[in-house]
């Protein structure tokens, strides 16, 4: 699943494709905005961990990743 972190005071978004369910991803981030961590912790399909510290947080988007069609095909 594809998951989208905004980050306060940085021009980019943070991008990655993750191998947690939905439903861990969710918990993850509200377990950070709650205050029980102060790093929001994600780990991508390659197993390399994101940390971004929570009060940096702009919002997180949670969802499948889009699909590239090849080849041709009508629109």
């Amino acid at each position: 699943m594809e998951v989208k972190i905004g980050v306060q005071h940085a021009p980019r978004e943070i991008v990655l494709e993750s191998g947690q369910s939905v439903e861990e991803v969710e918990r993850v981030v509200a377990e950070a905005l709650a205050g029980k961590s102060q790093l929001l912790s994600l780990e991508d399909e390659k197993g390399r961990k994101v940390l971004v510290p929570t009060d940096r947080l702009a919002y997180v988007e949670i969802g499948e990743p889009t699909v590239r069609k090849v080849g041709f095909g009508a629109l």
